[in-house]
């Protein structure tokens, strides 16, 4: 046995089918695309969601929901994680700055400050926006709360 007479295992190569090549070769005339309609003719591609004509699952379903265009979205961040930053860090002001450096919070981000947790250090903090009860608690420790 040599390179010169390998050959590949019988059955494991099929011709490939000429379709379109005349009545003699048994696939002329439809060219295996049946008689008539959209999907017998050349350039014919079905619409995405197109059931035959049936009325489509998408317009069968009702509509609902609303989405407000001026939605404002913040970055949530609560009393307890501040108090745990500032005692690891050793901080009393916490700006804007401070929360981007330590991955709370991203450059783009609106950031809020909520009420979650008890806070034990006096903190002068700077946020976007703040929760009634987080400016209650921040305040009664003597901190200072600074929209921007």
């Amino acid at each position: 046995m040599d390179l010169s007479n390998l050959k590949p295992a019988k059955g494991s190569v099929k011709r490939r089918k000429r379709i379109g090549r005349g009545e003699g070769a048994g696939t002329g005339d439809t060219a295996t695309r049946g008689h008539k309609g959209a999907k017998s003719r050349s350039g014919y591609s079905r619409k995405l969601g197109f059931e035959g004509g049936q009325m489509s699952l998408v317009r069968r379903l009702p509509k609902y929901g609303f989405k407000n265009p001026n939605r404002v979205e913040y970055q949530a961040i609560n009393l307890d994680v501040l108090q745990q930053l500032a005692e690891q860090k050793g901080l009393q002001t916490i700006d804007l700055n401070v929360l981007i450096n330590n991955g709370l919070a991203s450059k783009k981000t609106l950031v809020k400050i909520l009420g979650r947790g008890k806070l034990n250090a006096k903190l002068n903090i700077t946020a976007h926006a703040f929760s009634e009860t987080a400016v209650r608690a921040i305040e009664e420790k003597g901190g200072t709360v600074n929209r921007i």
